[in-house]
């Protein structure tokens, strides 16, 4: 178990850690597939979009636009822009739904924050990345947001953006705890700089989220959200 002393601070991931994202991303993505039946199978048309998003990623960065693109790109590209103009049409409308899901917060994450709220020792925020907006609309749409003393949204989660984040709360990495679902995203760079971590797995993670699995001694896994609580008991 890692000790949680010297904790002041605890960051929260947002999507696929607070309320469910990727689950919904994944229904846009199923559709897609359906659409490009005619002209592939299933398992080509996933690895296709994947191709897509990756390469779009150092100019689009993540979020509801990039991935929109993504799958019109995809569609046209798989299809050889044989796709009529109403079914891209209809995968537009579906790509607009992302930006307007409800943002149910996942079982035990309320109850868990309205403990820690309670508990003045810890100063909560949320760490995300995506873009401003959504962002910002995801967390008021959840309801959750009256917990959290802060919140910064970032283009990306790298090392530097960790540093960054403690130096604006004025605390050291130690002083810390991140939690979120993605080894690659949240767990990793708050590892790298010294910051303890608590990652709590998803069902479904995204293709470019992957990682190989982690051992350290200041991250530990749980599968409840409400296990939390058990992590602060020091």
């Amino acid at each position: 178990m890692i000790s949680t002393k010297d904790i002041k601070v605890i960051a929260f991931d947002a999507d696929d850690t607070l309320w469910d994202c990727q689950g919904h991303f994944e229904r846009v993505m199923q559709r897609l597939y359906d659409e490009l039946v005619p002209w592939t199978d299933r398992e080509t048309s996933a690895l296709e979009l994947f191709a897509t998003e990756r390469k779009n990623m150092r100019l689009l960065g993540f979020g509801v636009k990039a991935f929109t693109l993504s799958i019109l790109e995809t569609a046209m590209r798989v299809s050889h822009n044989e796709m009529p103009a109403s079914t891209i049409s209809n995968l537009l409308q579906e790509c607009y739904t992302l930006l307007e899901f409800p943002c149910t917060p996942l079982p035990e994450v309320e109850e868990t924050l309205q403990w820690l709220k309670a508990n003045t020792r810890y100063r909560l925020v949320v760490f995300t990345k995506g873009e401003l907006l959504d962002q910002q609309h995801k967390l008021e749409r959840s309801g959750l947001e009256k917990y959290f003393c802060y919140t910064e949204i970032t283009s990306d989660k790298s090392d530097a953006e960790f540093r960054q984040l403690c130096t604006k709360l004025g605390v050291k990495p130690n002083e810390m705890l991140m939690v979120g679902n993605s080894l690659k995203s949240d767990i990793a760079p708050a590892l790298a700089i010294g910051c303890p971590a608590v990652y709590i797995p998803f069902h479904v993670t995204w293709q470019l989220e992957h990682a190989e699995e982690i051992k350290h001694p200041q991250m530990v896994q749980i599968e409840r959200f409400g296990q939390l609580k058990n992590v602060l008991v020091d």
